[in-house]
């Protein structure tokens, strides 16, 4: 559970799929097509008509705002709604904006008990609409980036998160090879590769220095856990890049799947709990306020084992400080696309100040194992 000055805010930044809502009714928020990414309407129609075997001559576009990374749009056709994910147009980093895994392993998760939308079409011909896309369903239900879930019962609350738990238990028992995914990504030394990524893309997207943010590129390295694991991992699991039910209490859709690979399941469950570790900020209180239902993070720990049969978890405060690490390094290449003039939504202005905070944060954190 990621905080929301940090994360809830990031709910704007790495862009859920069709998940930037109004926090408190749960309605995505909607704009006309901003200038930067608009694209031939006419040809989208005309790829669509072809590969969905209907006519979707009369289809109009909107555009889900507050996202960072892969624009994503509303499509209205023939009484049905749809949803696109694209890559942004202009120069990108490698690796990144990968639309072509995402549809790909969404497309792979249909029948395992994991909830994601159905899949319609990829189409990674730049020719048609000037990058590549994919379709998926449109699902109905609440995005509520606020990890404090207002609007909620505390037993609600409580209900939703349980259910959040084993929804991260059932993708991490997936067997990816089972399911074709033997190749999404490279088996063994997740944390090594990642840490080499996103150290890479964030000297990539620097724009002034940050001490803690290089204390940690060497750090990270050194303080990797011995025991390895291989699952699938989302890579970027929170409440906010979920479709809760419309009135239940459920995951009804997870969705962002951009960052996905075959990695680690503690790389997944640390990401979620980041936000018990950063400082309250922007007058909010803590996450799990007594009360309130939402549970602490040793109550989130033991739903999440229970879920996946795990009896303890070892070396944890590692997998805090990789994850803070790894989203200041994401943070700070919202910020640099934003002065590139290629982020998807205004809000890049706000990041300047978050990859610092994050960075420091995982840095303390890290005096503290190594004491």
């Amino acid at each position: 559970m990621i905080s929301k000055s940090i994360l809830g805010r990031l709910s704007h930044s790495k862009i859920p799929t069709r998940s930037i809502p109004h926090a408190m009714s749960g309605h995505p928020e909607l704009t006309p097509v901003r200038d930067h990414h608009r694209f031939d309407e006419d040809a989208l129609a005309s790829y669509m008509s072809e590969h969905m075997e209907d006519d979707f001559t009369d289809l109009s576009v909107q555009q889900f705002e507050g996202g960072q990374s892969n624009p994503t749009f509303l499509i209205h056709a023939n009484g049905a709604a749809y949803v696109m994910r694209k890559k942004p147009p202009g120069t990108l980093l490698k690796s990144a904006h990968a639309v072509d895994r995402e549809y790909r392993i969404i497309t792979a998760l249909r029948d395992t008990g994991v909830p994601v939308p159905n899949t319609y079409a990829l189409c990674e011909d730049d020719s048609v609409i000037g990058t590549s896309f994919f379709i998926m369903e449109n699902v109905e239900g609440r995005v509520i980036p606020d990890p404090r879930l207002p609007g909620f019962t505390p037993e609600d609350r409580a209900a939703l998160y349980e259910d959040f738990a084993s929804v991260m238990a059932k993708l991490h028992a997936v067997d990816y090879k089972a399911v074709d995914l033997q190749s999404f990504g490279r088996e063994g030394n997740y944390f090594e590769r990642q840490i080499s990524r996103w150290s890479k893309q964030y000297v990539a997207s620097q724009t002034e220095d940050i001490p803690e943010m290089n204390a940690l590129m060497e750090w990270l390295p050194k303080h990797i856990p011995k025991i390895d694991e291989q699952t699938i991992a989302h890579g970027d699991f929170r409440m906010g890049n979920c479709i809760i039910h419309p009135t239940k209490p459920k995951v009804a859709a997870l969705l962002d799947w951009e960052l996905s690979t075959i990695g680690h399941p503690l790389g997944d469950l640390g990401y979620c709990c980041m936000g018990y570790h950063l400082p309250p900020a922007d007058g909010e209180g803590n996450i799990a306020e007594p009360g309130s239902g939402v549970p602490t993070e040793s109550e989130f720990l033991s739903m999440y084992c229970k879920a996946a049969g795990r009896d303890k978890i070892e070396n944890w405060n590692f997998y805090i400080a990789f994850n803070l690490f790894r989203i200041a390094a994401i943070i700070q290449g919202v910020y640099r696309r934003g002065l590139d003039g290629n982020a998807s939504s205004e809000h890049w202005r706000s990041r300047r100040d978050e990859c610092k905070r994050s960075a420091k944060c995982a840095w303390e954190l890290a005096q503290r194992i190594d004491a």
